[in-house]
């Protein structure tokens, strides 16, 4: 396989943000895609990760391959690319070949690692709402949340998105409304609301790096998915379980 990128960012920024989620993944070259299913140590989320062949201005695959990688080393590869390098991905005797062009050639190699041969799945959920919004109005509301607690209510009528969050003295809630940049689609009349913990989604709002819009999906007590695309490019997703209170 050889695979070039003209635009390192794409694979840069991804591997940042998902590295902070995971540190060990198997990635799976396709004829069409690089992807990635991979879930937390603490098995709390999951990571979805697609980088499209479209993405490349050279992508020769032969035939289909697993790679597992640590992702730390890699990003502190990636880390070494400037704005203007041309990245080049192959694989050369079981090693995972980096090279980073601009006016010098970097090249790095590293060790392709063994992973337990278990297939994530992607598990098949039902959600009766769906809240798109540019990627910076959720941002700044989970950085307003977190200053009062370690987890965040969602809640959301069938005109209006709530994100609330109560310490042991101090409350914060945003009320988002529907309007031509924020769009809420909801099945029935009745309010929904779930519990999430404010360490993992600080985590996963980092996808603004690669898309302005957030696609956020979720139930009663039920797992969240926040989708990042970026067209014809990438889509990164996470799948965050929920908080129980124990009370």
């Amino acid at each position: 396989m050889k695979l070039t990128l003209a635009d390192p960012k794409l694979l840069k920024d991804s591997i940042s943000i998902i590295s902070d989620l995971v540190t060990e993944a198997r990635f799976h070259v396709t004829h069409n895609s690089i992807d990635l299913v991979a879930m937390d140590p603490a098995n709390v989320a999951m990571v979805i990760f697609k980088l499209l062949s479209s993405s490349f201005t050279e992508y020769h695959v032969e035939k289909e391959v697993k790679i597992a990688l640590n992702l730390n080393n890699l990003k502190q590869v990636l880390k070494r690319a400037g704005a203007s390098d041309i990245i080049t991905l192959e694989l050369t005797e079981n090693k995972f070949k980096v090279v980073l062009k601009s006016n010098t050639t970097r090249t790095f190699f590293l060790p392709i690692i063994e992973l337990e041969e278990r297939e994530q799945k992607i598990p098949q959920l039902v959600f009766p709402l769906a809240i798109k919004m540019p990627t910076g109005v959720l941002n700044e509301a989970i950085e307003d949340v977190s200053i009062v607690a370690e987890s965040v209510q969602f809640i959301c009528e069938p005109s209006k998105f709530m994100i609330s969050a109560e310490g042991d003295l101090s409350q914060a809630k945003i009320e988002i409304g529907s309007d031509d940049k924020i769009m809420i689609t909801k099945d029935g009349a009745d309010m929904v609301k779930a519990k999430y913990s404010i360490e993992y989604l600080k985590k996963m709002i980092q996808g603004s790096k690669l898309a302005d819009e957030v696609l956020i999906r979720f139930s009663q007590d039920y797992p969240l998915k926040l989708e990042y695309k970026c067209t014809d490019k990438l889509m990164l997703a996470f799948i965050l379980a929920p908080r129980v209170d124990n009370d």
